[in-house]
């Protein structure tokens, strides 16, 4: 695994730590804005794991219809999420983190991105505990 991404990737895992940690430290209004950017944060995510799937699919001369289907459906899950009370949104994007990986680790090895997967179940066990703690602390 190149080094690069594995550190870029863990330094992705900051913001959903400090945004779980801040819900359940901070309080008043200052707690409604760590929930909304840890939402926030985790939609974007959840989208950028969609919009690897067209990545994918683009350096395909006939890529499969379903890739494409999928790309596309983390962003439809994680708008609405964004707008639900935190938490209920935050359960939803925890699950979309958790959805994402297993349909990646069916995708990937066909896709050949297959020798991701154990950075991306690392990465992904943290940013959707980081959402189900971030839920119960709102």
């Amino acid at each position: 695994m190149n080094a690069t991404a594995r550190w870029l990737g863990h330094a992705g895992l900051v913001p959903f730590v400090a945004g779980a940690a801040l819900v359940w430290v901070v309080e008043g209004e200052a707690h409604v804005y760590a929930a909304m950017a840890l939402a926030a944060y985790a939609a974007l995510i959840v989208s950028f794991l969609g919009g690897i799937h067209w990545g994918l699919a683009m350096r395909q001369p006939e890529p499969p219809p379903a890739t494409l289907a999928w790309g596309v459906v983390p962003s439809l899950a994680a708008w609405p999420a964004v707008i639900m009370p935190a938490y209920a949104g935050l359960v939803l994007l925890g699950a979309m983190l958790v959805l994402c990986y297993l349909v990646d680790r069916r995708s990937y090895p066909r896709l050949g991105a297959g020798p991701w997967l154990t950075l991306r179940f690392r990465l992904s066990a943290v940013a959707s505990l980081a959402c189900f703690v971030g839920a119960a602390g709102s």
